[in-house]
């Protein structure tokens, strides 16, 4: 096929991607994506969105065998697997297409296949249909990443599962293992415990979701047990033992106790590694850990080279990938001399983040303890939803609102929740760190009545000694 020339290249569709290719032809780029597979990437198709359908069935289902609680009479329930995975598969294909008229509507030239560069500026695409040769003057890696494979049982889709083979199970496991207690995990731990699955979770460090301020993990913890799902923390699974009928676990506890344990299928959800190798960036990219380092815009160490979202350095987020390609487009527009653009770096301290298990957590900033290693003088709040009207009236009284000031400044350093729709609410704390916000200006704010956002003014009146409703 001819040579192909565009202004700028995206090599990868998922949220970073296909936001990037929009932006930089919204500011009059000349715009390619290539995508090796489905558009939308990992997240739209086999990520954030679909297992976001599944937990919403998951919910409604919880919701509908405590009817009682609400006055209503629900017989005869039953979660019906294959059903939900149907929806939760034609969520995804909606999102599949949105995004493909998203391209034709911004007039993206869409290429399908494999692509790996020939060069900082230049790529081959590879597909059935043959090779093409395409140039630009900018090329953006937009890869993602795939998920880490245990490397004494690599995951055959039958009973090891990743991430995607869980989202498309072939039969409803009896006993589930899942090994990591971050998001994905115990987001699938949330889901199959809720449809009535006997769920094991096994995570190496000392509590459950690491990354979340202490007083949530340990909330959490003791919720999901209250739901029936196994916890073991500061434990390791040392060998799986795969047949036709079942994986047999070796797992070491807490205490160094060693102990086998049957189950019918397992679930890996130990990291994440980036789709860096052979696409090309051989002696164009710094390379750590196989993610491309980058600056604060998304340039590599070759001009004209850059890159964005999971297969570059952390948080790997969905909402972190699309800011980075907005920025990213932002700056090689302006680097071809549009000079009405102006690109913001990218704050690492203000990116949110959400699981979506039962109950909910989010967070955004500096937890309680990183504060304190930072040296910070601290104002800590904390309100519980008991003290909540609207959490009352949903049923949805258990959980907490956390909030972490500088003493000295007002400064909101950190805030973290655990509770009923509070992936909703995160963004709230995220406009207020974003704009710099002290504890005056969110004490002054007035809260609509009945909503579950007052307990985040309540939070904070509590870092002062001034909550109201507790």
């Amino acid at each position: 096929m001819a040579d192909q020339n565009y202004d700028v290249i995206v090599l990868g569709s998922g949220p970073g991607g296909y936001v990037a290719a929009i932006r930089a032809s919204q500011l009059g780029l000349k715009t390619a994506i290539v995508e090796r597979e489905l558009l939308g990437g990992i997240c739209l198709n086999w990520g954030c969105i679909p297992t976001k359908a599944m937990l919403r069935s998951a919910e409604v289902y919880h919701q509908m065998q405590h009817a009682g609680d609400y006055g209503l009479v629900a017989k005869e329930i039953e979660a019906d697997l294959e059903a939900i995975v149907k929806r939760s598969r034609g969520v995804a294909k909606q999102l599949n297409q949105g995004v493909t008229h998203l391209m034709k509507k911004n007039k993206i030239t869409v290429h399908m296949g494999e692509g790996v560069l020939t060069g900082p500026t230049s790529l081959t695409v590879t597909s059935d249909k043959g090779e093409e040769q395409l140039s630009a003057k900018h090329i953006i890696v937009a890869t993602g990443a795939r998920a880490r494979d245990l490397p004494f049982a690599p995951a055959d889709g039958k009973r090891v599962w990743t991430y995607r083979h869980a989202m498309t199970p072939p039969e409803k496991p009896t006993k589930l293992l899942v090994i990591g207690s971050g998001a994905i995990g115990i987001e699938f731990a949330s889901f199959y415990n809720d449809i009535g699955v006997d769920v094991t979770v096994v995570e190496m460090l000392d509590r459950m979701v690491p990354v979340e301020d202490a007083d949530v993990s340990a909330f959490l913890e003791k919720s999901l047990t209250k739901q029936g799902i196994s916890i073991m923390t500061g434990a390791g699974v040392e060998d799986l033992k795969v047949d036709g009928k079942g994986v047999t676990a070796t797992i070491k506890d807490k205490s160094g106790k060693v102990e086998t344990t049957d189950f019918s299928h397992v679930i890996t959800a130990i990291g994440i590694v980036p789709n860096t190798e052979n696409i090309g960036l051989e002696n164009h990219a710094e390379m750590e850990r196989g993610f491309i380092q980058i600056d604060p815009y998304g340039r590599t160490k070759s001009a004209g080279l850059w890159a964005i979202g999971d297969c570059t350095p952390g948080p790997w987020l969905a909402h972190k990938a699309s800011h980075e390609g907005v920025t990213a487009a932002e700056a090689i527009a302006q680097e071809l001399g549009n000079q009405e653009v102006h690109p913001h770096p990218l704050d690492r301290s203000s990116i949110p983040g959400c699981t979506y298990c039962h109950p909910q957590v989010a967070s955004v900033g500096l937890t309680e303890e990183k504060a304190k290693e930072e040296g910070y003088e601290l104002k800590v709040g904390n309100f519980p939803f008991i003290g909540n009207g609207k959490a009352i009236a949903l049923g949805e009284a258990e959980g907490f609102i956390k909030t972490v000031f500088d003493a000295k400044t007002g400064e909101l350093l950190g805030a973290h929740m655990v509770g009923a729709e509070v992936t909703e609410l995160i963004q709230g704390y995220t406009v207020g760190k974003t704009l710099e916000t002290t504890e005056v200006e969110l004490m002054q704010t007035v809260f609509p009545h009945p909503t579950l956002s007052e307990m985040m003014h309540e939070s904070v009146l509590s870092a002062y000694g001034k909550a109201l409703h507790i």
